[in-house]
């Protein structure tokens, strides 16, 4: 006969509670009390009185072991939850924040940079975050007095971003393509010091989440961040969530077309949009505007290429169909040359045919991915084509005026310094910031400047977790380095945009003092890896620390390795993007061991490839055993100056799935 204990989540905080009979819930496992098959029924009955719903959410049973009068639950998950996430030692304990005394100041109150580069809000803009903020705070006060009901709550909640994770709420903000001012980067870390655990996590959608806010105070933390003209609407549900791009638009030197403009522009036509606020499944845009795609537009559910035509007007090449997860795809081309005017309404066309006849009776195939594929490309190009026509030439029209209106609000950058020789002789003078020069900058379009990415991937750190110390610093050094602006990339780091060349010493010294100067950007420690089951509730591994091991196995010898990219995820839904990682590690539970599954030759440039599966899964402990073998066979074959997906390319899975199998 089999022991459980009966689990919740606790309303006001998210916290896991074990029910522990007359006395009620508490903290932890060993408080719980065990039932056998037979008081099992009795107990889940007694477990949700009339008022439960006040009070816990998601009651159930688990099943436990009992050795020694210590319950241990049987399933992986339900150990992390009993016991708490790992990763992170400097975790306070209990309460973080107790609710008395006055907050200081928000950071917005008192900006000197209030909107560097980004799209500027108005009061119109800001009133409406507020009243959102102020109705969402209406909803949580209604959910805690036991007014809503959780699956009334649920879908308002996560309008709002705001999730139910293993041992806590996640509140997901979005970032538009990735852009930040300083005085926004201190409002976040303002809210990751005082309603959250001091850490606040940047996405492979360049959003930033906060892993441990309590219910009661998500209504004001959304408030203070309409201060800032962020918010959390549409990071959840299926709608069309953050649009992302390329983190060095309107910098780099290689591009063509600045696609921040049109990044906005599908931001204010896709927010509440009264057909597309309930889609069959969330759907994700990326646009570039550079040759070299840096956003990953193939893997999208509609990806956009930003160029110019043979008269040098700006068009957009559309892809759509993409997507990791499940079922992994790279997008199909339906049109090259949409022109500005036009891209609203082509994308409008897109979304009305796949709103109409994508499936909502099956999630597992409810993407438009899965709708192309089924009805195949060219009767879903030509469906979108007549839906397209059939649309007044007027609908959702992209005027000059219109466009220019939009322009307008973005502040141009005055690059003014030249470029003197500071730069060469910090470089002959320095080695360490030679190589973090090396690796950590890319060209900028104007002469004396570059822009500078840091890593948010130091050895043995959180692929994407930024304290809120950190964050501050960051924005204390754009204001005095990058105009005041920020950027997220979608592989969980951030880029300064605009630096001079002469004060690029100073920045990296102002990097090293903060603890930011790592230089491995596109490195095999820099990896992009999901929270995984030490947060996430979906997830089936703990992607983690492995990625930890990972860095740690390879930090002395990623110089001599070159560009390499690992992704790990925790789960087939694949938020680590491990599809298209050079070396892809997908993490599942087999009857209670974490193993990895490995796929090679994955990309999400311009040459987007779905990376194929080398063999059978690897167990966690021998997951860096089996990438270090990839990597000696890679070392051992390639070419001067080839990168390890071009050696992929050249001599096929063979080589690295027999160096896999001899390390198992």
């Amino acid at each position: 006969m089999s022991l459980h204990v009966i689990t919740a989540n606790r309303l006001r905080d998210g916290v896991s509670v074990w029910f522990a009979g007359a006395p009620g819930w508490a903290e932890h496992v060993d408080a719980a009390t065990a039932y056998d098959d037979v008081a099992l029924p009795g107990a889940l009955a007694a477990a949700q009185p009339e008022d439960v719903a006040a009070h816990v959410v998601d009651v159930r049973a688990v099943e436990v072991t009992q050795e020694a009068g210590k319950l241990a639950p049987v399933a992986h998950r339900e150990q992390i939850r009993a016991h708490g996430p790992s990763v992170r030692e400097d975790l306070p304990a209990g309460p973080w924040r107790d609710g008395e005394g006055t907050l200081p100041p928000l950071p917005s109150a008192s900006s000197t940079s209030p909107h560097a580069g980004i799209y500027h809000y108005d009061e119109y803009d800001r009133d409406f975050l507020r009243q959102r903020a102020h109705e969402f705070g209406e909803q949580v006060a209604r959910r805690r007095a036991g007014e809503l009901s959780e699956d009334e709550f649920k879908p308002l909640r996560l309008m709002n971003g705001l999730y139910l994770q293993l041992h806590a709420y996640m509140l997901r903000i979005a970032i538009p393509y990735g852009v930040l001012s300083a005085t926004q980067l201190r409002q976040l870390a303002y809210v990751a010091r005082h309603y959250d655990r001091g850490y606040g996590h940047f996405t492979t959608r360049q959003n930033i989440q906060f892993n441990w806010l309590r219910l009661e105070d998500t209504p004001a933390v959304l408030a203070a961040l309409a201060e800032a003209d962020l918010h959390g609407i549409q990071t959840s549900g299926n709608c069309i969530r953050n649009v992302t791009t390329d983190e060095y638009a309107g910098a780099a030197a290689d591009e063509i077309i600045d696609p921040r403009l049109y990044a906005e522009i599908l931001r204010q036509w896709s927010t509440d949009h009264p057909e597309f606020t309930y889609l069959p499944r969330k759907f994700k845009i990326a646009i570039t505007g550079a040759p070299h795609d840096r956003a990953a537009v193939r893997v999208h559910d509609i990806g956009i290429e930003a160029h110019r035509n043979a008269a040098g007007e700006p068009v957009f090449r559309i892809f759509a169909g993409g997507g990791l997860g499940r079922t992994p795809y790279v997008a199909i081309k339906l049109r090259d040359d949409v022109p500005v005017a036009e891209l609203l309404r082509y994308n409008e066309a897109i979304l009305r045919v796949y709103n109409a006849l994508g499936r909502r009776d099956n999630m597992y195939k409810s993407r438009i991915k899965i709708l192309i594929r089924e009805m195949k490309p060219e009767a879903f190009i030509q469906m979108v084509e007549d839906e397209y026509a059939a649309l007044p030439p007027d609908y959702c029209a992209l005027t000059p005026e219109l466009v220019a209106a939009v322009a307008a609000r973005f502040p141009v950058p005055e690059f003014a310094r030249l470029d003197t020789r500071v730069l060469e002789n910090a470089l002959g003078a320095d080695k360490a910031f030679a190589a973090w020069v090396k690796q950590n900058t890319h060209p900028h379009r104007a002469p004396g400047y570059i822009s500078v990415a840091i890593s948010l991937k130091p050895v043995g750190g959180i692929p994407g977790d930024a304290s809120a110390d950190e964050m501050d610093a960051v924005a204390d050094l754009a204001d005095k380095y990058s105009l005041g602006e920020i950027r997220v990339s979608h592989v969980q780091n951030l880029v300064l945009p605009h630096v001079a060349k002469d004060d690029l010493h100073a920045l990296y010294q102002g990097l090293v003092q903060a603890g930011l100067a790592s230089a491995n950007i596109g490195l095999i420690s820099d990896i992009i890896a999901c929270p995984g089951m030490d947060y996430c509730s979906l997830a089936t591994a703990r992607s983690i620390p492995v990625a930890q091991r990972l860095a740690e196995r390879f930090a002395g010898r990623q110089d001599e390795i070159g560009t390499l990219y690992v992704n790990i995820s925790g789960c087939i839904n694949a938020c680590g993007h491990h599809h298209v990682g050079h070396i892809g590690l997908l993490g599942v539970d087999r009857n209670g061991e974490e193993v990895y599954q490995i796929t090679l030759g994955g990309a999400a440039d311009e040459k987007a490839a779905i990376g194929s599966i080398i063999g059978p899964a690897v167990p966690t402990a021998k997951v860096p055993d089996a990438v270090e073998a990839i990597v000696n066979a890679y070392v051992a074959v390639r070419t001067p100056g080839e990168r390890f997906i071009d050696t992929y390319r050249r001599l096929g899975a063979a080589p690295f799935k027999e160096a896999v199998n001899g390390a198992r």
